[in-house]
This record gives structure tokens, C-alpha cells and sequence, in this order.
């Protein structure tokens, strides 16, 4: 058999769009765990961030997930912050756009595979337009993490007597952190200090909402509003969006009005502020104002849904995303109601896309069920906790019910690994099934089996 020999000299080819990705993602964490091993990363009264303590926060900060092992804000310096700080900006964006559109800026070219890795994190956009779009995204990003931030620093200073510098520091950390769906605050307490205080709470929240929906979603609403006019993505997404966050918040609020630990001291408004900010947080954001220890196993439960689902395609949240569950309850639907095809409004979802969305889904639930078992023998935790930080860092949410700390070297090594292949996952895994179609010319003689 003839095989065909590399021309001396020639460059291999590279791998696909999804490896190159996934060893960006890798090298970015290697990077970000030798700057944070660095002494100068660690606060005065700290002896120094062990190897496992600055692997794990690299993979946080870049994987945008924001369970910690060391108080974020005691135990790193102020370096260490705006190391963390560069992580989240840089993994939320996608650390194959930034070097896409560096590209750009250079060299005023963007070549075919680098355009294919760009489409791999903006969506399904076509390849002519990534250059426009990787441009919009980095000002959309910039403008809107600087609202955020500046909304942020004012409440700090006006509301809570903080000094400018400070309010400043804090607003753009938290603004990044939040647009990017990372999770991470300065303050030991986290978020439990602004419970209550709308002026706080709702910017946050929206921040992480806008960062969630993906930035296809976002550029088409900007177009325009009517329903008619969007595409089956951003229609999936925004239908499905809004129904989880009305329905989270209401199940939310419901499961813990009375629960001394959490809701119950508060009045009718706060309860609903707080309810609607906790049905926001799982979708990826990761932020808490009450104690997630505390809640009931039911809101748990509802929580581990919310984390699963995660958020919208091409954003900064993670999970299957919300097209791929919306997509599927279509599916169902149309089953049920013994459809021969699955519409989407004026358009028709074809079979392919209907089958990604099924392997993404079904590999997501076998990932968490296997995690879940090897967790549960690597520590003594009870399940209930150990499913919601397998889901949370899967998901790349952030949310923790406080045993992330405690955990054996071996449990956290294996969150590590899952918050790497949630934030990469599903993205590669479309990658792969998009780019692995190959043409038949021929089918097989068709036989039914038996459902149900």
C-alpha cells in the first residue's frame, strides 16, 4: 500500500480545531500555575501556594468555574489577584479567540484552520465573517465588563464607604468575574454581604446573564427584536433562558422561604431578590449570597438540574448549554405528538443536529454518573454533596456545598480534570461530530426496534 511521505521540511498538520483548543486551554493553565507558584503570588502571612493549590486555581480562574481551595481573598496577593483576574478574562473569551484576533491585529490575515478554531468558540458563524465578529466580541466584552464595573465601584464607594482605589479594584474584579461567568470575589464572605442590596445583586446578575447567552445570541438581538427574525439558535436559547430563569427562581424561592438558614429572616422583596439571583447563578455565574451548605436537598436538586443545563452556546457558561436541551424537549415534543420532522418556528432541525445534541447530552450524563461514582470512593462525603460538586464543576458553575477544601488530593485532582473537560467538552465533542461527517453512498436495509 502507497502511503504518502511528508516533504522534508514541511510542517506537520496541525490537529483539529477542538485539540488545538484543548491545548491552548492546557498551556494556559500551565502558564497561570507557574505564576501563581510564584512567591511573590501569595499574601505576607502565607508560606506559599502548594503545586495542587495553583493548579487548581489556574484551572478555575481560566476554566471560568470559580470553586476554590484557599480563601481567594486572603491568600493570594495582589499579583496572585490580577493573575487570577487575567485567567478569567482570557478563558472566558476563549484563549483560541484572543489569539485569533491577535492574529488579525498583526498580520491583517486570518487563515482557514485558524478561522475553523475561531468558529469552534463563536458558533455557527460563517468563516468570512469570524474577523468582524472576533473584533465585536472583544468590544462588546470590554464595554460591557466597564458598565458592569463602573456601576460596581460607585455602590462600593457611595454605598459601603470603600476608597476609591479599592471600590475601583474590587468593581473591575468583580465585573470581569461576573461577565465571564467565573465566579471568583475578593472577599471571604463572597457575596452574603450584599444580600438584600439590589444595586449589587442585579448588576452582577445581569452581567452573568448577558455573558451566558453566547455572543451569536447577543449580536442577532442587537440586530433586532422580533421573534420572527432570529435565527433557531438564538430562539432556542432565549426561549429556553427565560423559561429556566422564571421557573428557577419561582422553585427556588418556593424551596427556601421558610428555611431559617437561608431565606426566612428576610422580607417578601429580599426573598425574591435572593431567589432570583440563586436561580441565576447556576446557569454558570457561581456567585452565592446565602450559604449553599445550608439550603435543603431539594434546592440541591433543582440546582443540579440548572447546572447541567448550564447556559447558551458559544458563551461563557458551561453545561450541555440550553440549545441543546431546548433542541431535545423539540424532539420530545414532536415524538409525542408523532411529528414526522422537528420545527423550529419557520425552519426544520435536520437529523445530524438532532443526534449531536443527543451525544452531548447522553455524554454529559455518563461523564457526571462516573465522576460521581469515583468521588463517592475517593472521599466520605454523602452523595447529595458530592452530585452537586461534581455537576458544579462540570458545569463549570462555581457553586460549592463548602467541601471542595476538604476534599482528598485525588477528589480535587479529579474536579481539576472536570472543570477542564466542561469547559471544553461540549465544544469539542461538536467540533469532532461536525467536522467527523463524512458522505455514504449507500444505506442500509432498514429494521425498527422496540422503544419503551
Amino acid at each position: 500500500m502507497k502511503t504518502r511521505r511528508r516533504a522534508r521540511g514541511q510542517a506537520p498538520r496541525p490537529g483539529s480545531p477542538g485539540q488545538i483548543i484543548a491545548l491552548a486551554f492546557a498551556a494556559g493553565i500551565a502558564v497561570g500555575s507557574g505564576l501563581l507558584l510564584l512567591p511573590m503570588a501569595t499574601a505576607n502571612v502565607q508560606p506559599g501556594a502548594s503545586a495542587l493549590d495553583s493548579v487548581f486555581t489556574a484551572t478555575s480562574a481560566l476554566c471560568v468555574t470559580g470553586l476554590v481551595v484557599v480563601d481567594t481573598a486572603t491568600h493570594w496577593s495582589t499579583f496572585g489577584h490580577v493573575v487570577i483576574l487575567g485567567l478569567m478574562q482570557v478563558g472566558g473569551l476563549g484563549i483560541m479567540t484572543v489569539a485569533s484576533l491577535l492574529v488579525v491585529l498583526v498580520s491583517r490575515r486570518l487563515g482557514l484552520r485558524a478561522r475553523l478554531v475561531a468558529q469552534a468558540q463563536s458558533g455557527n458563524l460563517d468563516a468570512s465573517d469570524v474577523r468582524r465578529v472576533l473584533r465585536n466580541v472583544v468590544l462588546f466584552s470590554v464595554v460591557g465588563e466597564a458598565v458592569t464595573a463602573a456601576l460596581l465601584a460607585g455602590r462600593l464607594a457611595l454605598g459601603y464607604g470603600a476608597p476609591v482605589g479599592e471600590a475601583l479594584w474590587e468593581g473591575v474584579f468583580l465585573s470581569v468575574s461576573a461577565f465571564n461567568n467565573a465566579g471568583f470575589v475578593l472577599r471571604t464572605e463572597g457575596m452574603a454581604g450584599f444580600v438584600g442590596d439590589p444595586w449589587m445583586l442585579v448588576p452582577v446578575a445581569l452581567a452573568v446573564v448577558v455573558g451566558g447567552l453566547g455572543f451569536p445570541v447577543i449580536f442577532e438581538l442587537v440586530k433586532s427584536w422580533r421573534p420572527r427574525s432570529w435565527s433557531t439558535t438564538t430562539r432556542i436559547t432565549v426561549i429556553t433562558s427565560l423559561g429556566l430563569l422564571v421557573i428557577g427562581t419561582a422553585l427556588l424561592t418556593a424551596l427556601e422561604y421558610g428555611n431559617p438558614a437561608t431565606l426566612g429572616p428576610m422580607g417578601v422583596g429580599g426573598k425574591l431578590l435572593t431567589g432570583f439571583f440563586s436561580a441565576v447563578m447556576p446557569r454558570s455565574g457561581g456567585f452565592n449570597v446565602v450559604d449553599v451548605g445550608r439550603m435543603t436537598p431539594e434546592t440541591w436538586l433543582a440546582t443540579d438540574v440548572l447546572m447541567f443545563i448550564g447556559g447558551g452556546s458559544a458563551s461563557t457558561a458551561g453545561g450541555i448549554k440550553v440549545t441543546t436541551f431546548g433542541l431535545l424537549a423539540v424532539v420530545l415534543w414532536a415524538e409525542m405528538r408523532g411529528e414526522p420532522d422537528v420545527d423550529v418556528g419557520r425552519r426544520r432541525i435536520p437529523v445530524s443536529n438532532q443526534r449531536q445534541a443527543l451525544a452531548v447530552a447522553l455524554l454529559g450524563v455518563g461523564l457526571a454518573m462516573a465522576s460521581t461514582f469515583a468521588l463517592l470512593g475517593l472521599s466520605d462525603e454523602d452523595l447529595d454533596r458530592v452530585i452537586f460538586e461534581v455537576l458544579s464543576a462540570l458545569g463549570t458553575v462555581g457553586l460549592s456545598t463548602g467541601i471542595t477544601a476538604n476534599l482528598p488530593p485525588a477528589g480535587q485532582m479529579l474536579l481539576i480534570l472536570l472543570m477542564f473537560v466542561g469547559r471544553l467538552g461540549p465544544l469539542a465533542l461538536a467540533s469532532a461530530l461536525a467536522l467527523r461527517g463524512r458522505p455514504r453512498h449507500y444505506r442500509r436495509p432498514e429494521e425498527r426496534t422496540i422503544i419503551g
